[in-house]
């Protein structure tokens, strides 16, 4: 069905036009959907990259013609299926469709939210998420607050940012990083790779980060970092930020973060805590003691396109000072901001790296009004209990092989039958074959030198005849392999 127009340009733009393509583009959507949620058809229709370039050729045409539907369903066809309930891999949301419908409503008004009269309803909802977020990690409202970003690497560099600003006597915008003493940041050997990259963004260095060991839980050792919080101050190394973790990317982990809060406490240091994984358990009434400490954070970053079902991208970026939230950039265009930062609150773009920055706020807040908060802590709690008894299933299996028991959704594990000659070989074998498949979406994690199998449960239709398949599955390739 190509649109066809004596004057193409305008009938683009034209209501009726739209209405009738939206009717059948949410038939569509709607169709594929219900497919997927059937388990039809496969998680991944696996391609190699080179020759997925040749589906996608760059042959515009001046005249245009093609047909938008013909377009959409071989994108359909041809994507990764994250809504299939067989989707296990990243930690990326099934996101809820009312969300998606939202995103229409956002991408149309197109609102930005780096000033207020350019994004007067995203701006109110943004600040609104801010304080209910902040609230529920136990920060006190009516003082934190923070933003809203692309994503938890832009969070975890906004956060450092305004740690650096917080704890450098020096003026590091303006001289450079060489003006004050020699910084560093702390953060575990399971911290997220962003912690690093921020470092080397922020001009001290990937090997300025000091990298604490973690226990057999793959946790930051406390005892540790007290250690290395004591050497630093001997060497007169200025420490911006220890970064916690609350649910590492590799295995769930969470880190002891009311020991560690107690040592930054004792020492007058920054406390960061990546939370953009399983910062959503603050949701949850029953899960929300496994964050214990979260609440004597400084900054908390919060994904809510992973454990909150929303599309990707937007992460929470919460203070518990929020004057703290003007001070991660300096920088002053005098054409958007005519007076000070923090009596210009209602101009985000003193807080943020993004100025054009979209309408992040209005799937979740829309959500949040007509789900309730119930429905997403239901969500989060479903997926925690769904891996304990994955867990508990590959535990009690013969040779099956748990890394370690889960804290949040996240599961290791590998497949050990016997006379298994490389074991880190199978297991790259047994992922590749099943995904390629099509069958199951998995992924693949190294923990101390050994090759694991992961899954991350984020789809809320994911049920445990599921997983007890895919073990099925995983013994059946080892067989035939």
């Amino acid at each position: 069905m190509a649109i066809a127009s004596p004057d193409p340009l305008l009938k683009a733009y034209d209501p009726e036009a739209f209405r009738n393509l939206g009717h059948i583009l949410v038939d569509v959507l709607a169709d594929h959907l219900a497919g997927v949620q059937r388990r039809e058809g496969p998680v991944l229709p696996w391609r190699e990259p080179a020759a997925a370039l040749t589906d996608w050729p760059a042959d515009f045409s001046p005249a245009g013609g093609a047909d938008p539907f013909a377009l959409v369903q071989a994108v359909l066809n041809r994507s990764h299926h994250l809504q299939h309930p067989r989707y296990l891999g990243h930690q990326c949301a099934a996101p809820l469709p009312l969300a998606a419908l939202l995103g229409m409503v956002a991408d149309l008004l197109n609102n930005s939210t780096a000033i207020y009269e350019m994004g007067p309803v995203a701006t109110a909802m943004e600040l609104a998420l801010v304080q209910w977020l902040a609230g529920r990690v136990g920060f006190l409202p009516a003082v934190a607050g923070g933003i809203l970003t692309h994503g938890g690497s832009v969070g975890n560099l906004t956060a450092l940012l305004a740690a650096r600003q917080a704890s450098v006597p020096a003026d590091v915008w303006e001289e450079g990083c060489q003006a004050g003493p020699e910084l560093c940041l702390v953060a575990s050997d399971q911290a997220h790779y962003s912690v690093r990259r921020a470092a080397q963004i922020m001009g001290l260095g990937g090997r300025k980060v000091i990298v604490i060991p973690t226990d057999a839980h793959y946790r930051m050792r406390v005892d540790l970092l007290e250690g290395a919080l004591d050497q630093a101050a001997a060497q007169g190394r200025q420490v911006v930020a220890v970064v916690a973790s609350a649910g590492s990317t590799a295995t769930g982990a969470i880190d002891p973060l009311a020991a560690i809060a107690g040592l930054c406490e004792a020492r007058n240091l920054w406390l960061h805590v990546d939370a953009a994984h399983s910062g959503a358990m603050v949701v949850s009434d029953r899960l929300r003691p496994a964050l214990q400490g979260i609440e004597r954070a400084h900054s908390v970053v919060i994904d809510t396109h992973k454990m909150l079902m929303m599309p990707s991208l937007a992460t929470a970026v919460l203070f518990r000072d929020g004057d703290h939230a003007y001070e991660a950039f300096s920088q002053q265009a005098s054409y958007l901001f005519d007076q000070a930062a923090r009596q210009e609150w209602h101009n985000l773009g003193h807080r943020t790296l993004e100025c054009t920055k979209p309408f992040l706020s209005l799937n979740l807040y829309v959500a949040l009004q007509v789900l309730g908060t119930d429905a997403f802590a239901q969500f989060v709690e479903r997926s925690h209990d769904l891996a304990s008894r994955f867990a508990a299933r590959i535990q009690s299996r013969p040779g099956w092989e748990l890394a370690v028991p889960p804290e949040g959704n996240i599961v290791c594990f590998r497949y050990l039958p016997a006379g298994t000659a490389d074991a880190d070989a199978l297991q790259s074998t047994l992922r590749d074959t099943i995904v390629q498949s099509g069958t199951f979406h998995l992924v693949k994690t190294v923990l101390r030198g050994a090759t694991y199998l992961r899954t991350t449960l984020i789809n809320p239709l994911t049920t445990d005849a599921d997983l007890e398949t895919l073990l099925a599955t995983v013994e059946t390739v080892a067989r035939l392999r």
